[in-house]
């Protein structure tokens, strides 16, 4: 199997995990970078996977860069900024595992991303990539123009060919309004090849009723493949250039949910790991439930590469499902 290079743009932030004024942990985290660290975990030495974002030049941030390092992740488009920092947020966890947040990311590093003197290097450098990722949070925390030059850019990627991957991640508090953020994903599913998308958000942002309101409404949209990700239901699959028949994907219950901060973002990474491996949907799919059901049982965003090891280890040595057989689940080129 060829190296595979994926881009992904994002933000990390400072995690503050724990009890507000009692025990609290620092990491770091970010639904791009949380996918970013568990695909570098299952891509073995097949994937070259580069985080894409602006940093500070604080202890702070050379502290995460070094650990993204150590996680195998390439950090050569990750652009130093003199004038600011990264963002910080508070995780604060209910009896149940399930999570509220405080942020505090207005001036982040990441924000300023597209006005850094050293991004035209970085645009130039996707051009080399064969997979682009990236999420609703990636153009929200953005200034408006600099999302519309950053649509423009990956609209010409596209066009060149790039596989672009997108995660809706809805979040209400980081757009003005709901018809900036549905304006804003019209423009990106035009170009998405691969949409993963939470039914709760696909609800929430456009009032769907149910989950082939969503699936219509994609289509409709210019979205290639759909996977709607339903939560303990699991996650359904569409080829929307296709027919219209539903891959139902299950996924096994777990019973001691610690914390479901990044469940999306270790699905999405799974996910993607088992479609650049040449694995057929259903069961890059059951990867990303795997992974995602193993990161839940953890506190924090990112856990120990030792957490992650075994049904890594045992998805990279499966070979039931080769690359030739599932060339044609796998073939998503933008000239489809």
């Amino acid at each position: 199997m060829q190296m595979r290079k994926i881009g992904l743009i994002g933000e990390s932030m400072i995690e503050l995990n724990g009890i507000p004024f009692g025990v609290m942990t620092q990491s770091y985290g970010g639904d791009v970078l949380n996918s970013a660290v568990y695909l570098a975990r299952a891509g073995g030495d097949k994937f070259d996977v580069h985080f894409v974002t602006a940093m500070g030049t604080d202890a702070l941030s050379e502290g995460m860069i070094s650990r993204w390092q150590q996680e195998g992740i390439n950090t050569s488009l990750v652009l130093r900024d003199n004038a600011h920092q990264s963002g910080l947020y508070l995780i604060q966890l209910d009896e149940k595992g399930e999570r509220t947040f405080l942020y505090w990311r207005n001036d982040s590093a990441a924000r300023y991303l597209l006005r850094h003197p050293a991004y035209s290097i970085v645009r130039q450098q996707l051009q080399s990539m064969d997979v682009l990722y990236l999420s609703g949070i990636s153009l929200a925390i953005l200034p408006e123009n600099d999302r519309q030059r950053l649509l423009i850019d990956l609209k010409q990627l596209s066009a060149d060919g790039k596989v672009i991957f997108f995660d809706s991640n809805y979040r209400p508090a980081l757009w003005e309004n709901a018809a900036q953020a549905r304006a804003c994903y019209q423009q990106m599913y035009a170009i998405t090849d691969i949409a993963l998308v939470t039914d709760d958000d696909e609800a929430n942002l456009w009032g769907d009723m149910s989950m082939e309101d969503s699936f219509h409404r994609l289509k409709s949209m210019g979205v290639k493949q759909a996977i709607i990700k339903a939560g303990e239901r699991g996650c359904f699959y569409r080829d929307l250039s296709g027919c219209d028949a539903t891959l139902h994907i299950e996924t096994q219950a777990v019973t001691s949910v610690v914390d479901t901060t990044s469940a999306g973002d270790a699905f999405n990474a799974g996910f993607i790991a088992g479609w650049l491996h040449g694995k057929s949907i259903h069961d890059a799919a059951l990867m990303g439930h795997q992974l995602a059901g193993v990161v839940i049982q953890h506190k924090g965003a990112i856990v120990p590469q030792a957490v992650t090891q075994g049904v890594i280890a045992r998805f990279l040595n499966s070979n039931e499902i080769g690359e030739d057989e599932n060339a044609r689940d796998n073939d998503t080129s933008a000239s489809d």
